[in-house]
């Protein structure tokens, strides 16, 4: 490159730079805080002075990445200069020589611990078995107790790279998609952060599953004219009303993202026709008095169900009892003049601005401006600061497993709420389905390792009890319970589920040093020294993969150590373990069956799995074809066939596990485990055959069942395994296991099946 086109390069890079960030401030200047633009400006120049020279994957320079993490935190979120410049400088700790003493020697000390705490995300040393997304996760959630701009900062950081994501390698693409579903999303739903949660989850599906995701907007695209005719005869009327009552506002027309769009369809197992609730519509108000915004709501609300019917079990009233998260809005369902269903949710400016830019943002640090509703922010700042303590609670006992962690926090993040009353009659949050035990654990953990049951509205009700809103609970304890191994089955919150587990861990711990100093003793008495090759046969013998499994059934007499072991430690079993498979019992699901097309399934048959070497290129995609499709681990959680969109995993054993990417064990490990996902692509050519159930629904006549197989086994040549119809006051559900080739076979079964008269639902079961 000559020096004319370095010059050239340079400054198209200084323009780029120069308008991002005079947008930066322009939009902060336009914000309500107090007007520090010096301070932003140093930051400013601090960091492109430290990034420079250093460009991002997408070819742009670096401190284009931390301008624009600035620029969502002050447009999108609507924090101020403190947050800005933190996001200016989150980068800097850990991608350059500075400290986080410079950041305080330049900046003061509170901006250096937002970006000591952002810095410590980032970083860590984490053993093997560690998770260190889900260590960092836990770091995270640690510093919002200190300072809750870190974790908005943060989630901003993270929306950036989802938006910039194209530039990764694939293996990225599902790696950071799938943690940022699993985790940031909900985090984000949960600080109240409603737009950047829809879009980050409208992002990570993109990733994930393009194709469907391509055919979902352009179905909405399709949609888009009919949808705004629905839109405006709904409001015409509407409007009128509101005019007459004097309000200041605004009619929005709300489409559902094409990702919650996605949800229903495999959760309810409908099409894209079939969801009614796709269009919805919000009303933003501006009150003629501040306080009197609530009972606004309500008028508005009494104004509507005169114009349209309202759905009778469909009012959410989240305005005199805001959520946890800060969000207030009254909903309600209306039935149009065409006959359909439509969401009407109902906000005041106050609100909305809180329902899109989150609670966190007006709770603690907002530097001016008006305070608004003064009962709604103090509510919403004691259930914060509740939340915190039990996000806390949990990372105090340390998981050992990534996953029961992940578990629980995501058992809070998601949790809808009811409200429960204590004898005293003060007013407890619960997350909805929880029981006696949970409530008794979320006053106290004596409470909840000693409770028998207790008396909700005056009635002796059992610890399995499921609690309602309004009910009001009395905990009954006794000194001689003590925690069950069971009461995991039934609690609901993450605190609970924490505290037993933690509790049956001390117990197991003790279980397990019995079962160690017994197999000591038997070793001992039977000439044998305890070492790891001792340990390792008898875990293999007993088909087990670690020690402390083997402590624990010993100490639980469910392994009675006798001469079968002697023989195996000796050397006797020699036989047993040469006819027994590499894979073990491990491999629960065979993934196709033989086609008369290869005659060389046998020979594959002995092949043994693919063990990932040292050196391996995970940026390289795993090819899958009828060669080599043997050689990995398909867990029997997801079954995917060739044409769906599936990653691979390496194992502790370094193996390769093939899931869908839709699969939730996969969705775990996307978020626990991303250093080892893999990018897998199909290259199959129709020669085996894999199963694929497919569910039927409709109204049941005579010879339904009939054309039904004919189809599948007439006119497409296909083999149906099993076949079970139920019927029930003339609706009939039916089951059908098939052997296919590949997803195309699926869709065009579906498509046939579709003709036949009376068949009203057609899915196929993951």
């Amino acid at each position: 490159m000559t020096d004319e086109e370095i010059n050239i390069w340079e400054a198209s890079d200084d323009k780029m730079i120069s308008e991002a960030y005079d947008k930066l401030i322009g939009d902060y200047l336009r914000s309500c805080h107090r007007k520090k633009v010096d301070i932003i400006t140093k930051a400013f120049n601090f960091a492109r002075q430290a990034h420079k020279g250093v460009r991002r994957l997408s070819g742009e320079p670096y401190i284009m990445h931390p301008i624009a993490v600035a620029q969502i935190v002050c447009s999108e979120i609507g924090l101020g200069s403190t947050s800005i410049c933190s996001a200016l400088l989150h980068d800097v700790v850990e991608d350059t020589d500075y400290t986080v003493e410079d950041i305080e020697n330049m900046f003061g000390p509170k901006i250096a611990q937002i970006v000591d705490g952002l810095t410590k995300i980032s970083g860590g040393i984490f053993g093997e078995q560690a998770s260190s997304q889900a260590e960092n996760f836990k770091k995270l959630l640690l510093t919002m107790s200190e300072d809750i701009r870190v974790i908005l900062i943060k989630i901003a950081d993270r929306l950036h790279n989802m938006r910039t994501l194209a530039s990764q390698p694939a293996n990225k693409q599902y790696k950071i998609p799938g943690e940022t579903l699993y985790l940031y999303a909900p985090l984000a739903h949960r600080l109240g952060l409603y737009k950047i949660k829809s879009e980050l989850e409208n992002l990570s599906f993109s990733f994930e599953h393009p194709e469907e995701y391509a055919a979902i907007e352009r179905q909405l695209e399709e949609s888009k004219v009919s949808r705004h005719l629905s839109f405006e005869q709904f409001t015409e009327p509407i409007e009128a009303a509101l005019k007459q009552m004097g309000f200041e506002y605004e009619i929005h027309e709300r489409v559902k993202t094409p990702y919650s769009i996605w949800n229903k369809m495999q959760n309810k197992h409908v099409t894209f026709q079939e969801i009614y609730d796709i269009l919805a519509v919000r009303i933003i108000f501006k009150p003629k008095d501040r306080q009197e915004e609530i009972d606004d709501c309500f008028k508005i609300y009494t104004a509507l169900t005169k114009i349209y019917r309202r759905h009778p079990d469909r009012l959410r009233d989240w305005v005199t009892k805001p959520k946890a998260n800060g969000y207030q809005a009254l909903h309600v369902t209306l039935m149009s003049k065409q006959g359909h269903w439509i969401e009407v949710q109902i906000r005041s400016d106050r609100m909305n601005d809180i329902a899109e830019q989150g609670l966190a943002a007006h709770w603690k640090y907002k530097e001016s401006g008006a305070p608004g509703n003064t009962s709604a922010n103090e509510y919403s700042e004691d259930e914060m600061s509740e939340w915190l303590h039990t996000i806390k609670e949990i990372l105090d006992d340390p998981q050992p497993d990534a996953m029961d962690f992940l578990d629980a926090i995501k058992m809070n993040l998601f949790a809808s709420e009811i409200f429960v009353f204590t004898p005293k009659g003060e007013i407890k949050t619960m997350p909805t389905d929880s029981t006696v035990l949970d409530f008794a654990f979320s006053i106290h953990t004596f409470l909840g390792s000693h409770c028998i049951g207790a008396k909700v509205n005056h009635k002796l009700m059992p610890l399995s009890h499921r609690l309602s809103s309004g009910d009001q609970v009395e905990v009954l304890t006794s000194k001689s319970q003590h925690v069950q191994p069971s009461w995991i089955n039934f609690v609901s919150t993450a605190k609970a589920k924490a505290k037993i587990q933690a509790m049956l861990r001390r117990i197991q711990r003790e279980v397990q040093k019995k079962g160690e100093d017994m197999l000591n003793e038997w070793l001992t008495k039977n000439g044998f020294e305890q070492s790891p090759s001792v340990i390792d046969q008898l875990l293999r013998f007993h088909d087990l993969t670690r020690r402390e499994e083997l402590f624990q059934q010993i100490g639980e007499n469910s392994i009675t150590l006798g001469d079968p072991d002697i023989d195996e430690l000796k050397g006797k079993n020699k036989k047993k373990a040469e006819n027994s498979s590499s894979g073990g019992g491990w491999r629960k699901y065979v993934p196709f069956v033989k086609s008369k097309k290869d005659d060389n399934t046998a020979e594959k048959e002995q092949q043994d799995l693919f063990i990932v070497p040292e050196k391996f290129n995970k940026k390289k995609p795993v090819y899958l074809n009828e060669d080599n499709i043997n050689q990995y681990l398909f867990p029997d959680c997801c079954h995917p066939i060739p044409g769906d969109d599936v990653l691979g995993y390496i194992d502790n054993k370094n193996r390769i596990e093939i899931h869908k990417r839709a699969c939730p064990v996969a969705n775990k490990l996307k978020a626990s485990y991303g250093n080892r996902i893999l990018d897998v692509k199909w290259d199959m050519h129709k020669r085996l055959f894999f199963d694929a159930t497919i569910r039927l629904g409709g109204i049941d006549r005579r010879g339904l069942v009939n054309e039904v197989t004919r189809v599948i086994s007439n006119q497409l040549s296909l083999d149906i395994r099993r076949l079970t119809f139920t019927t029930e006051d003339g609706i009939f559900d039916g089951v059908i296991d098939l052997r296919v080739h590949d997803r195309e076979d699926v869709k065009q079964i579906i498509d046939k099946l579709k003709e036949v008269d009376d068949l009203k639902e057609i899915s196929q079961i993951m």
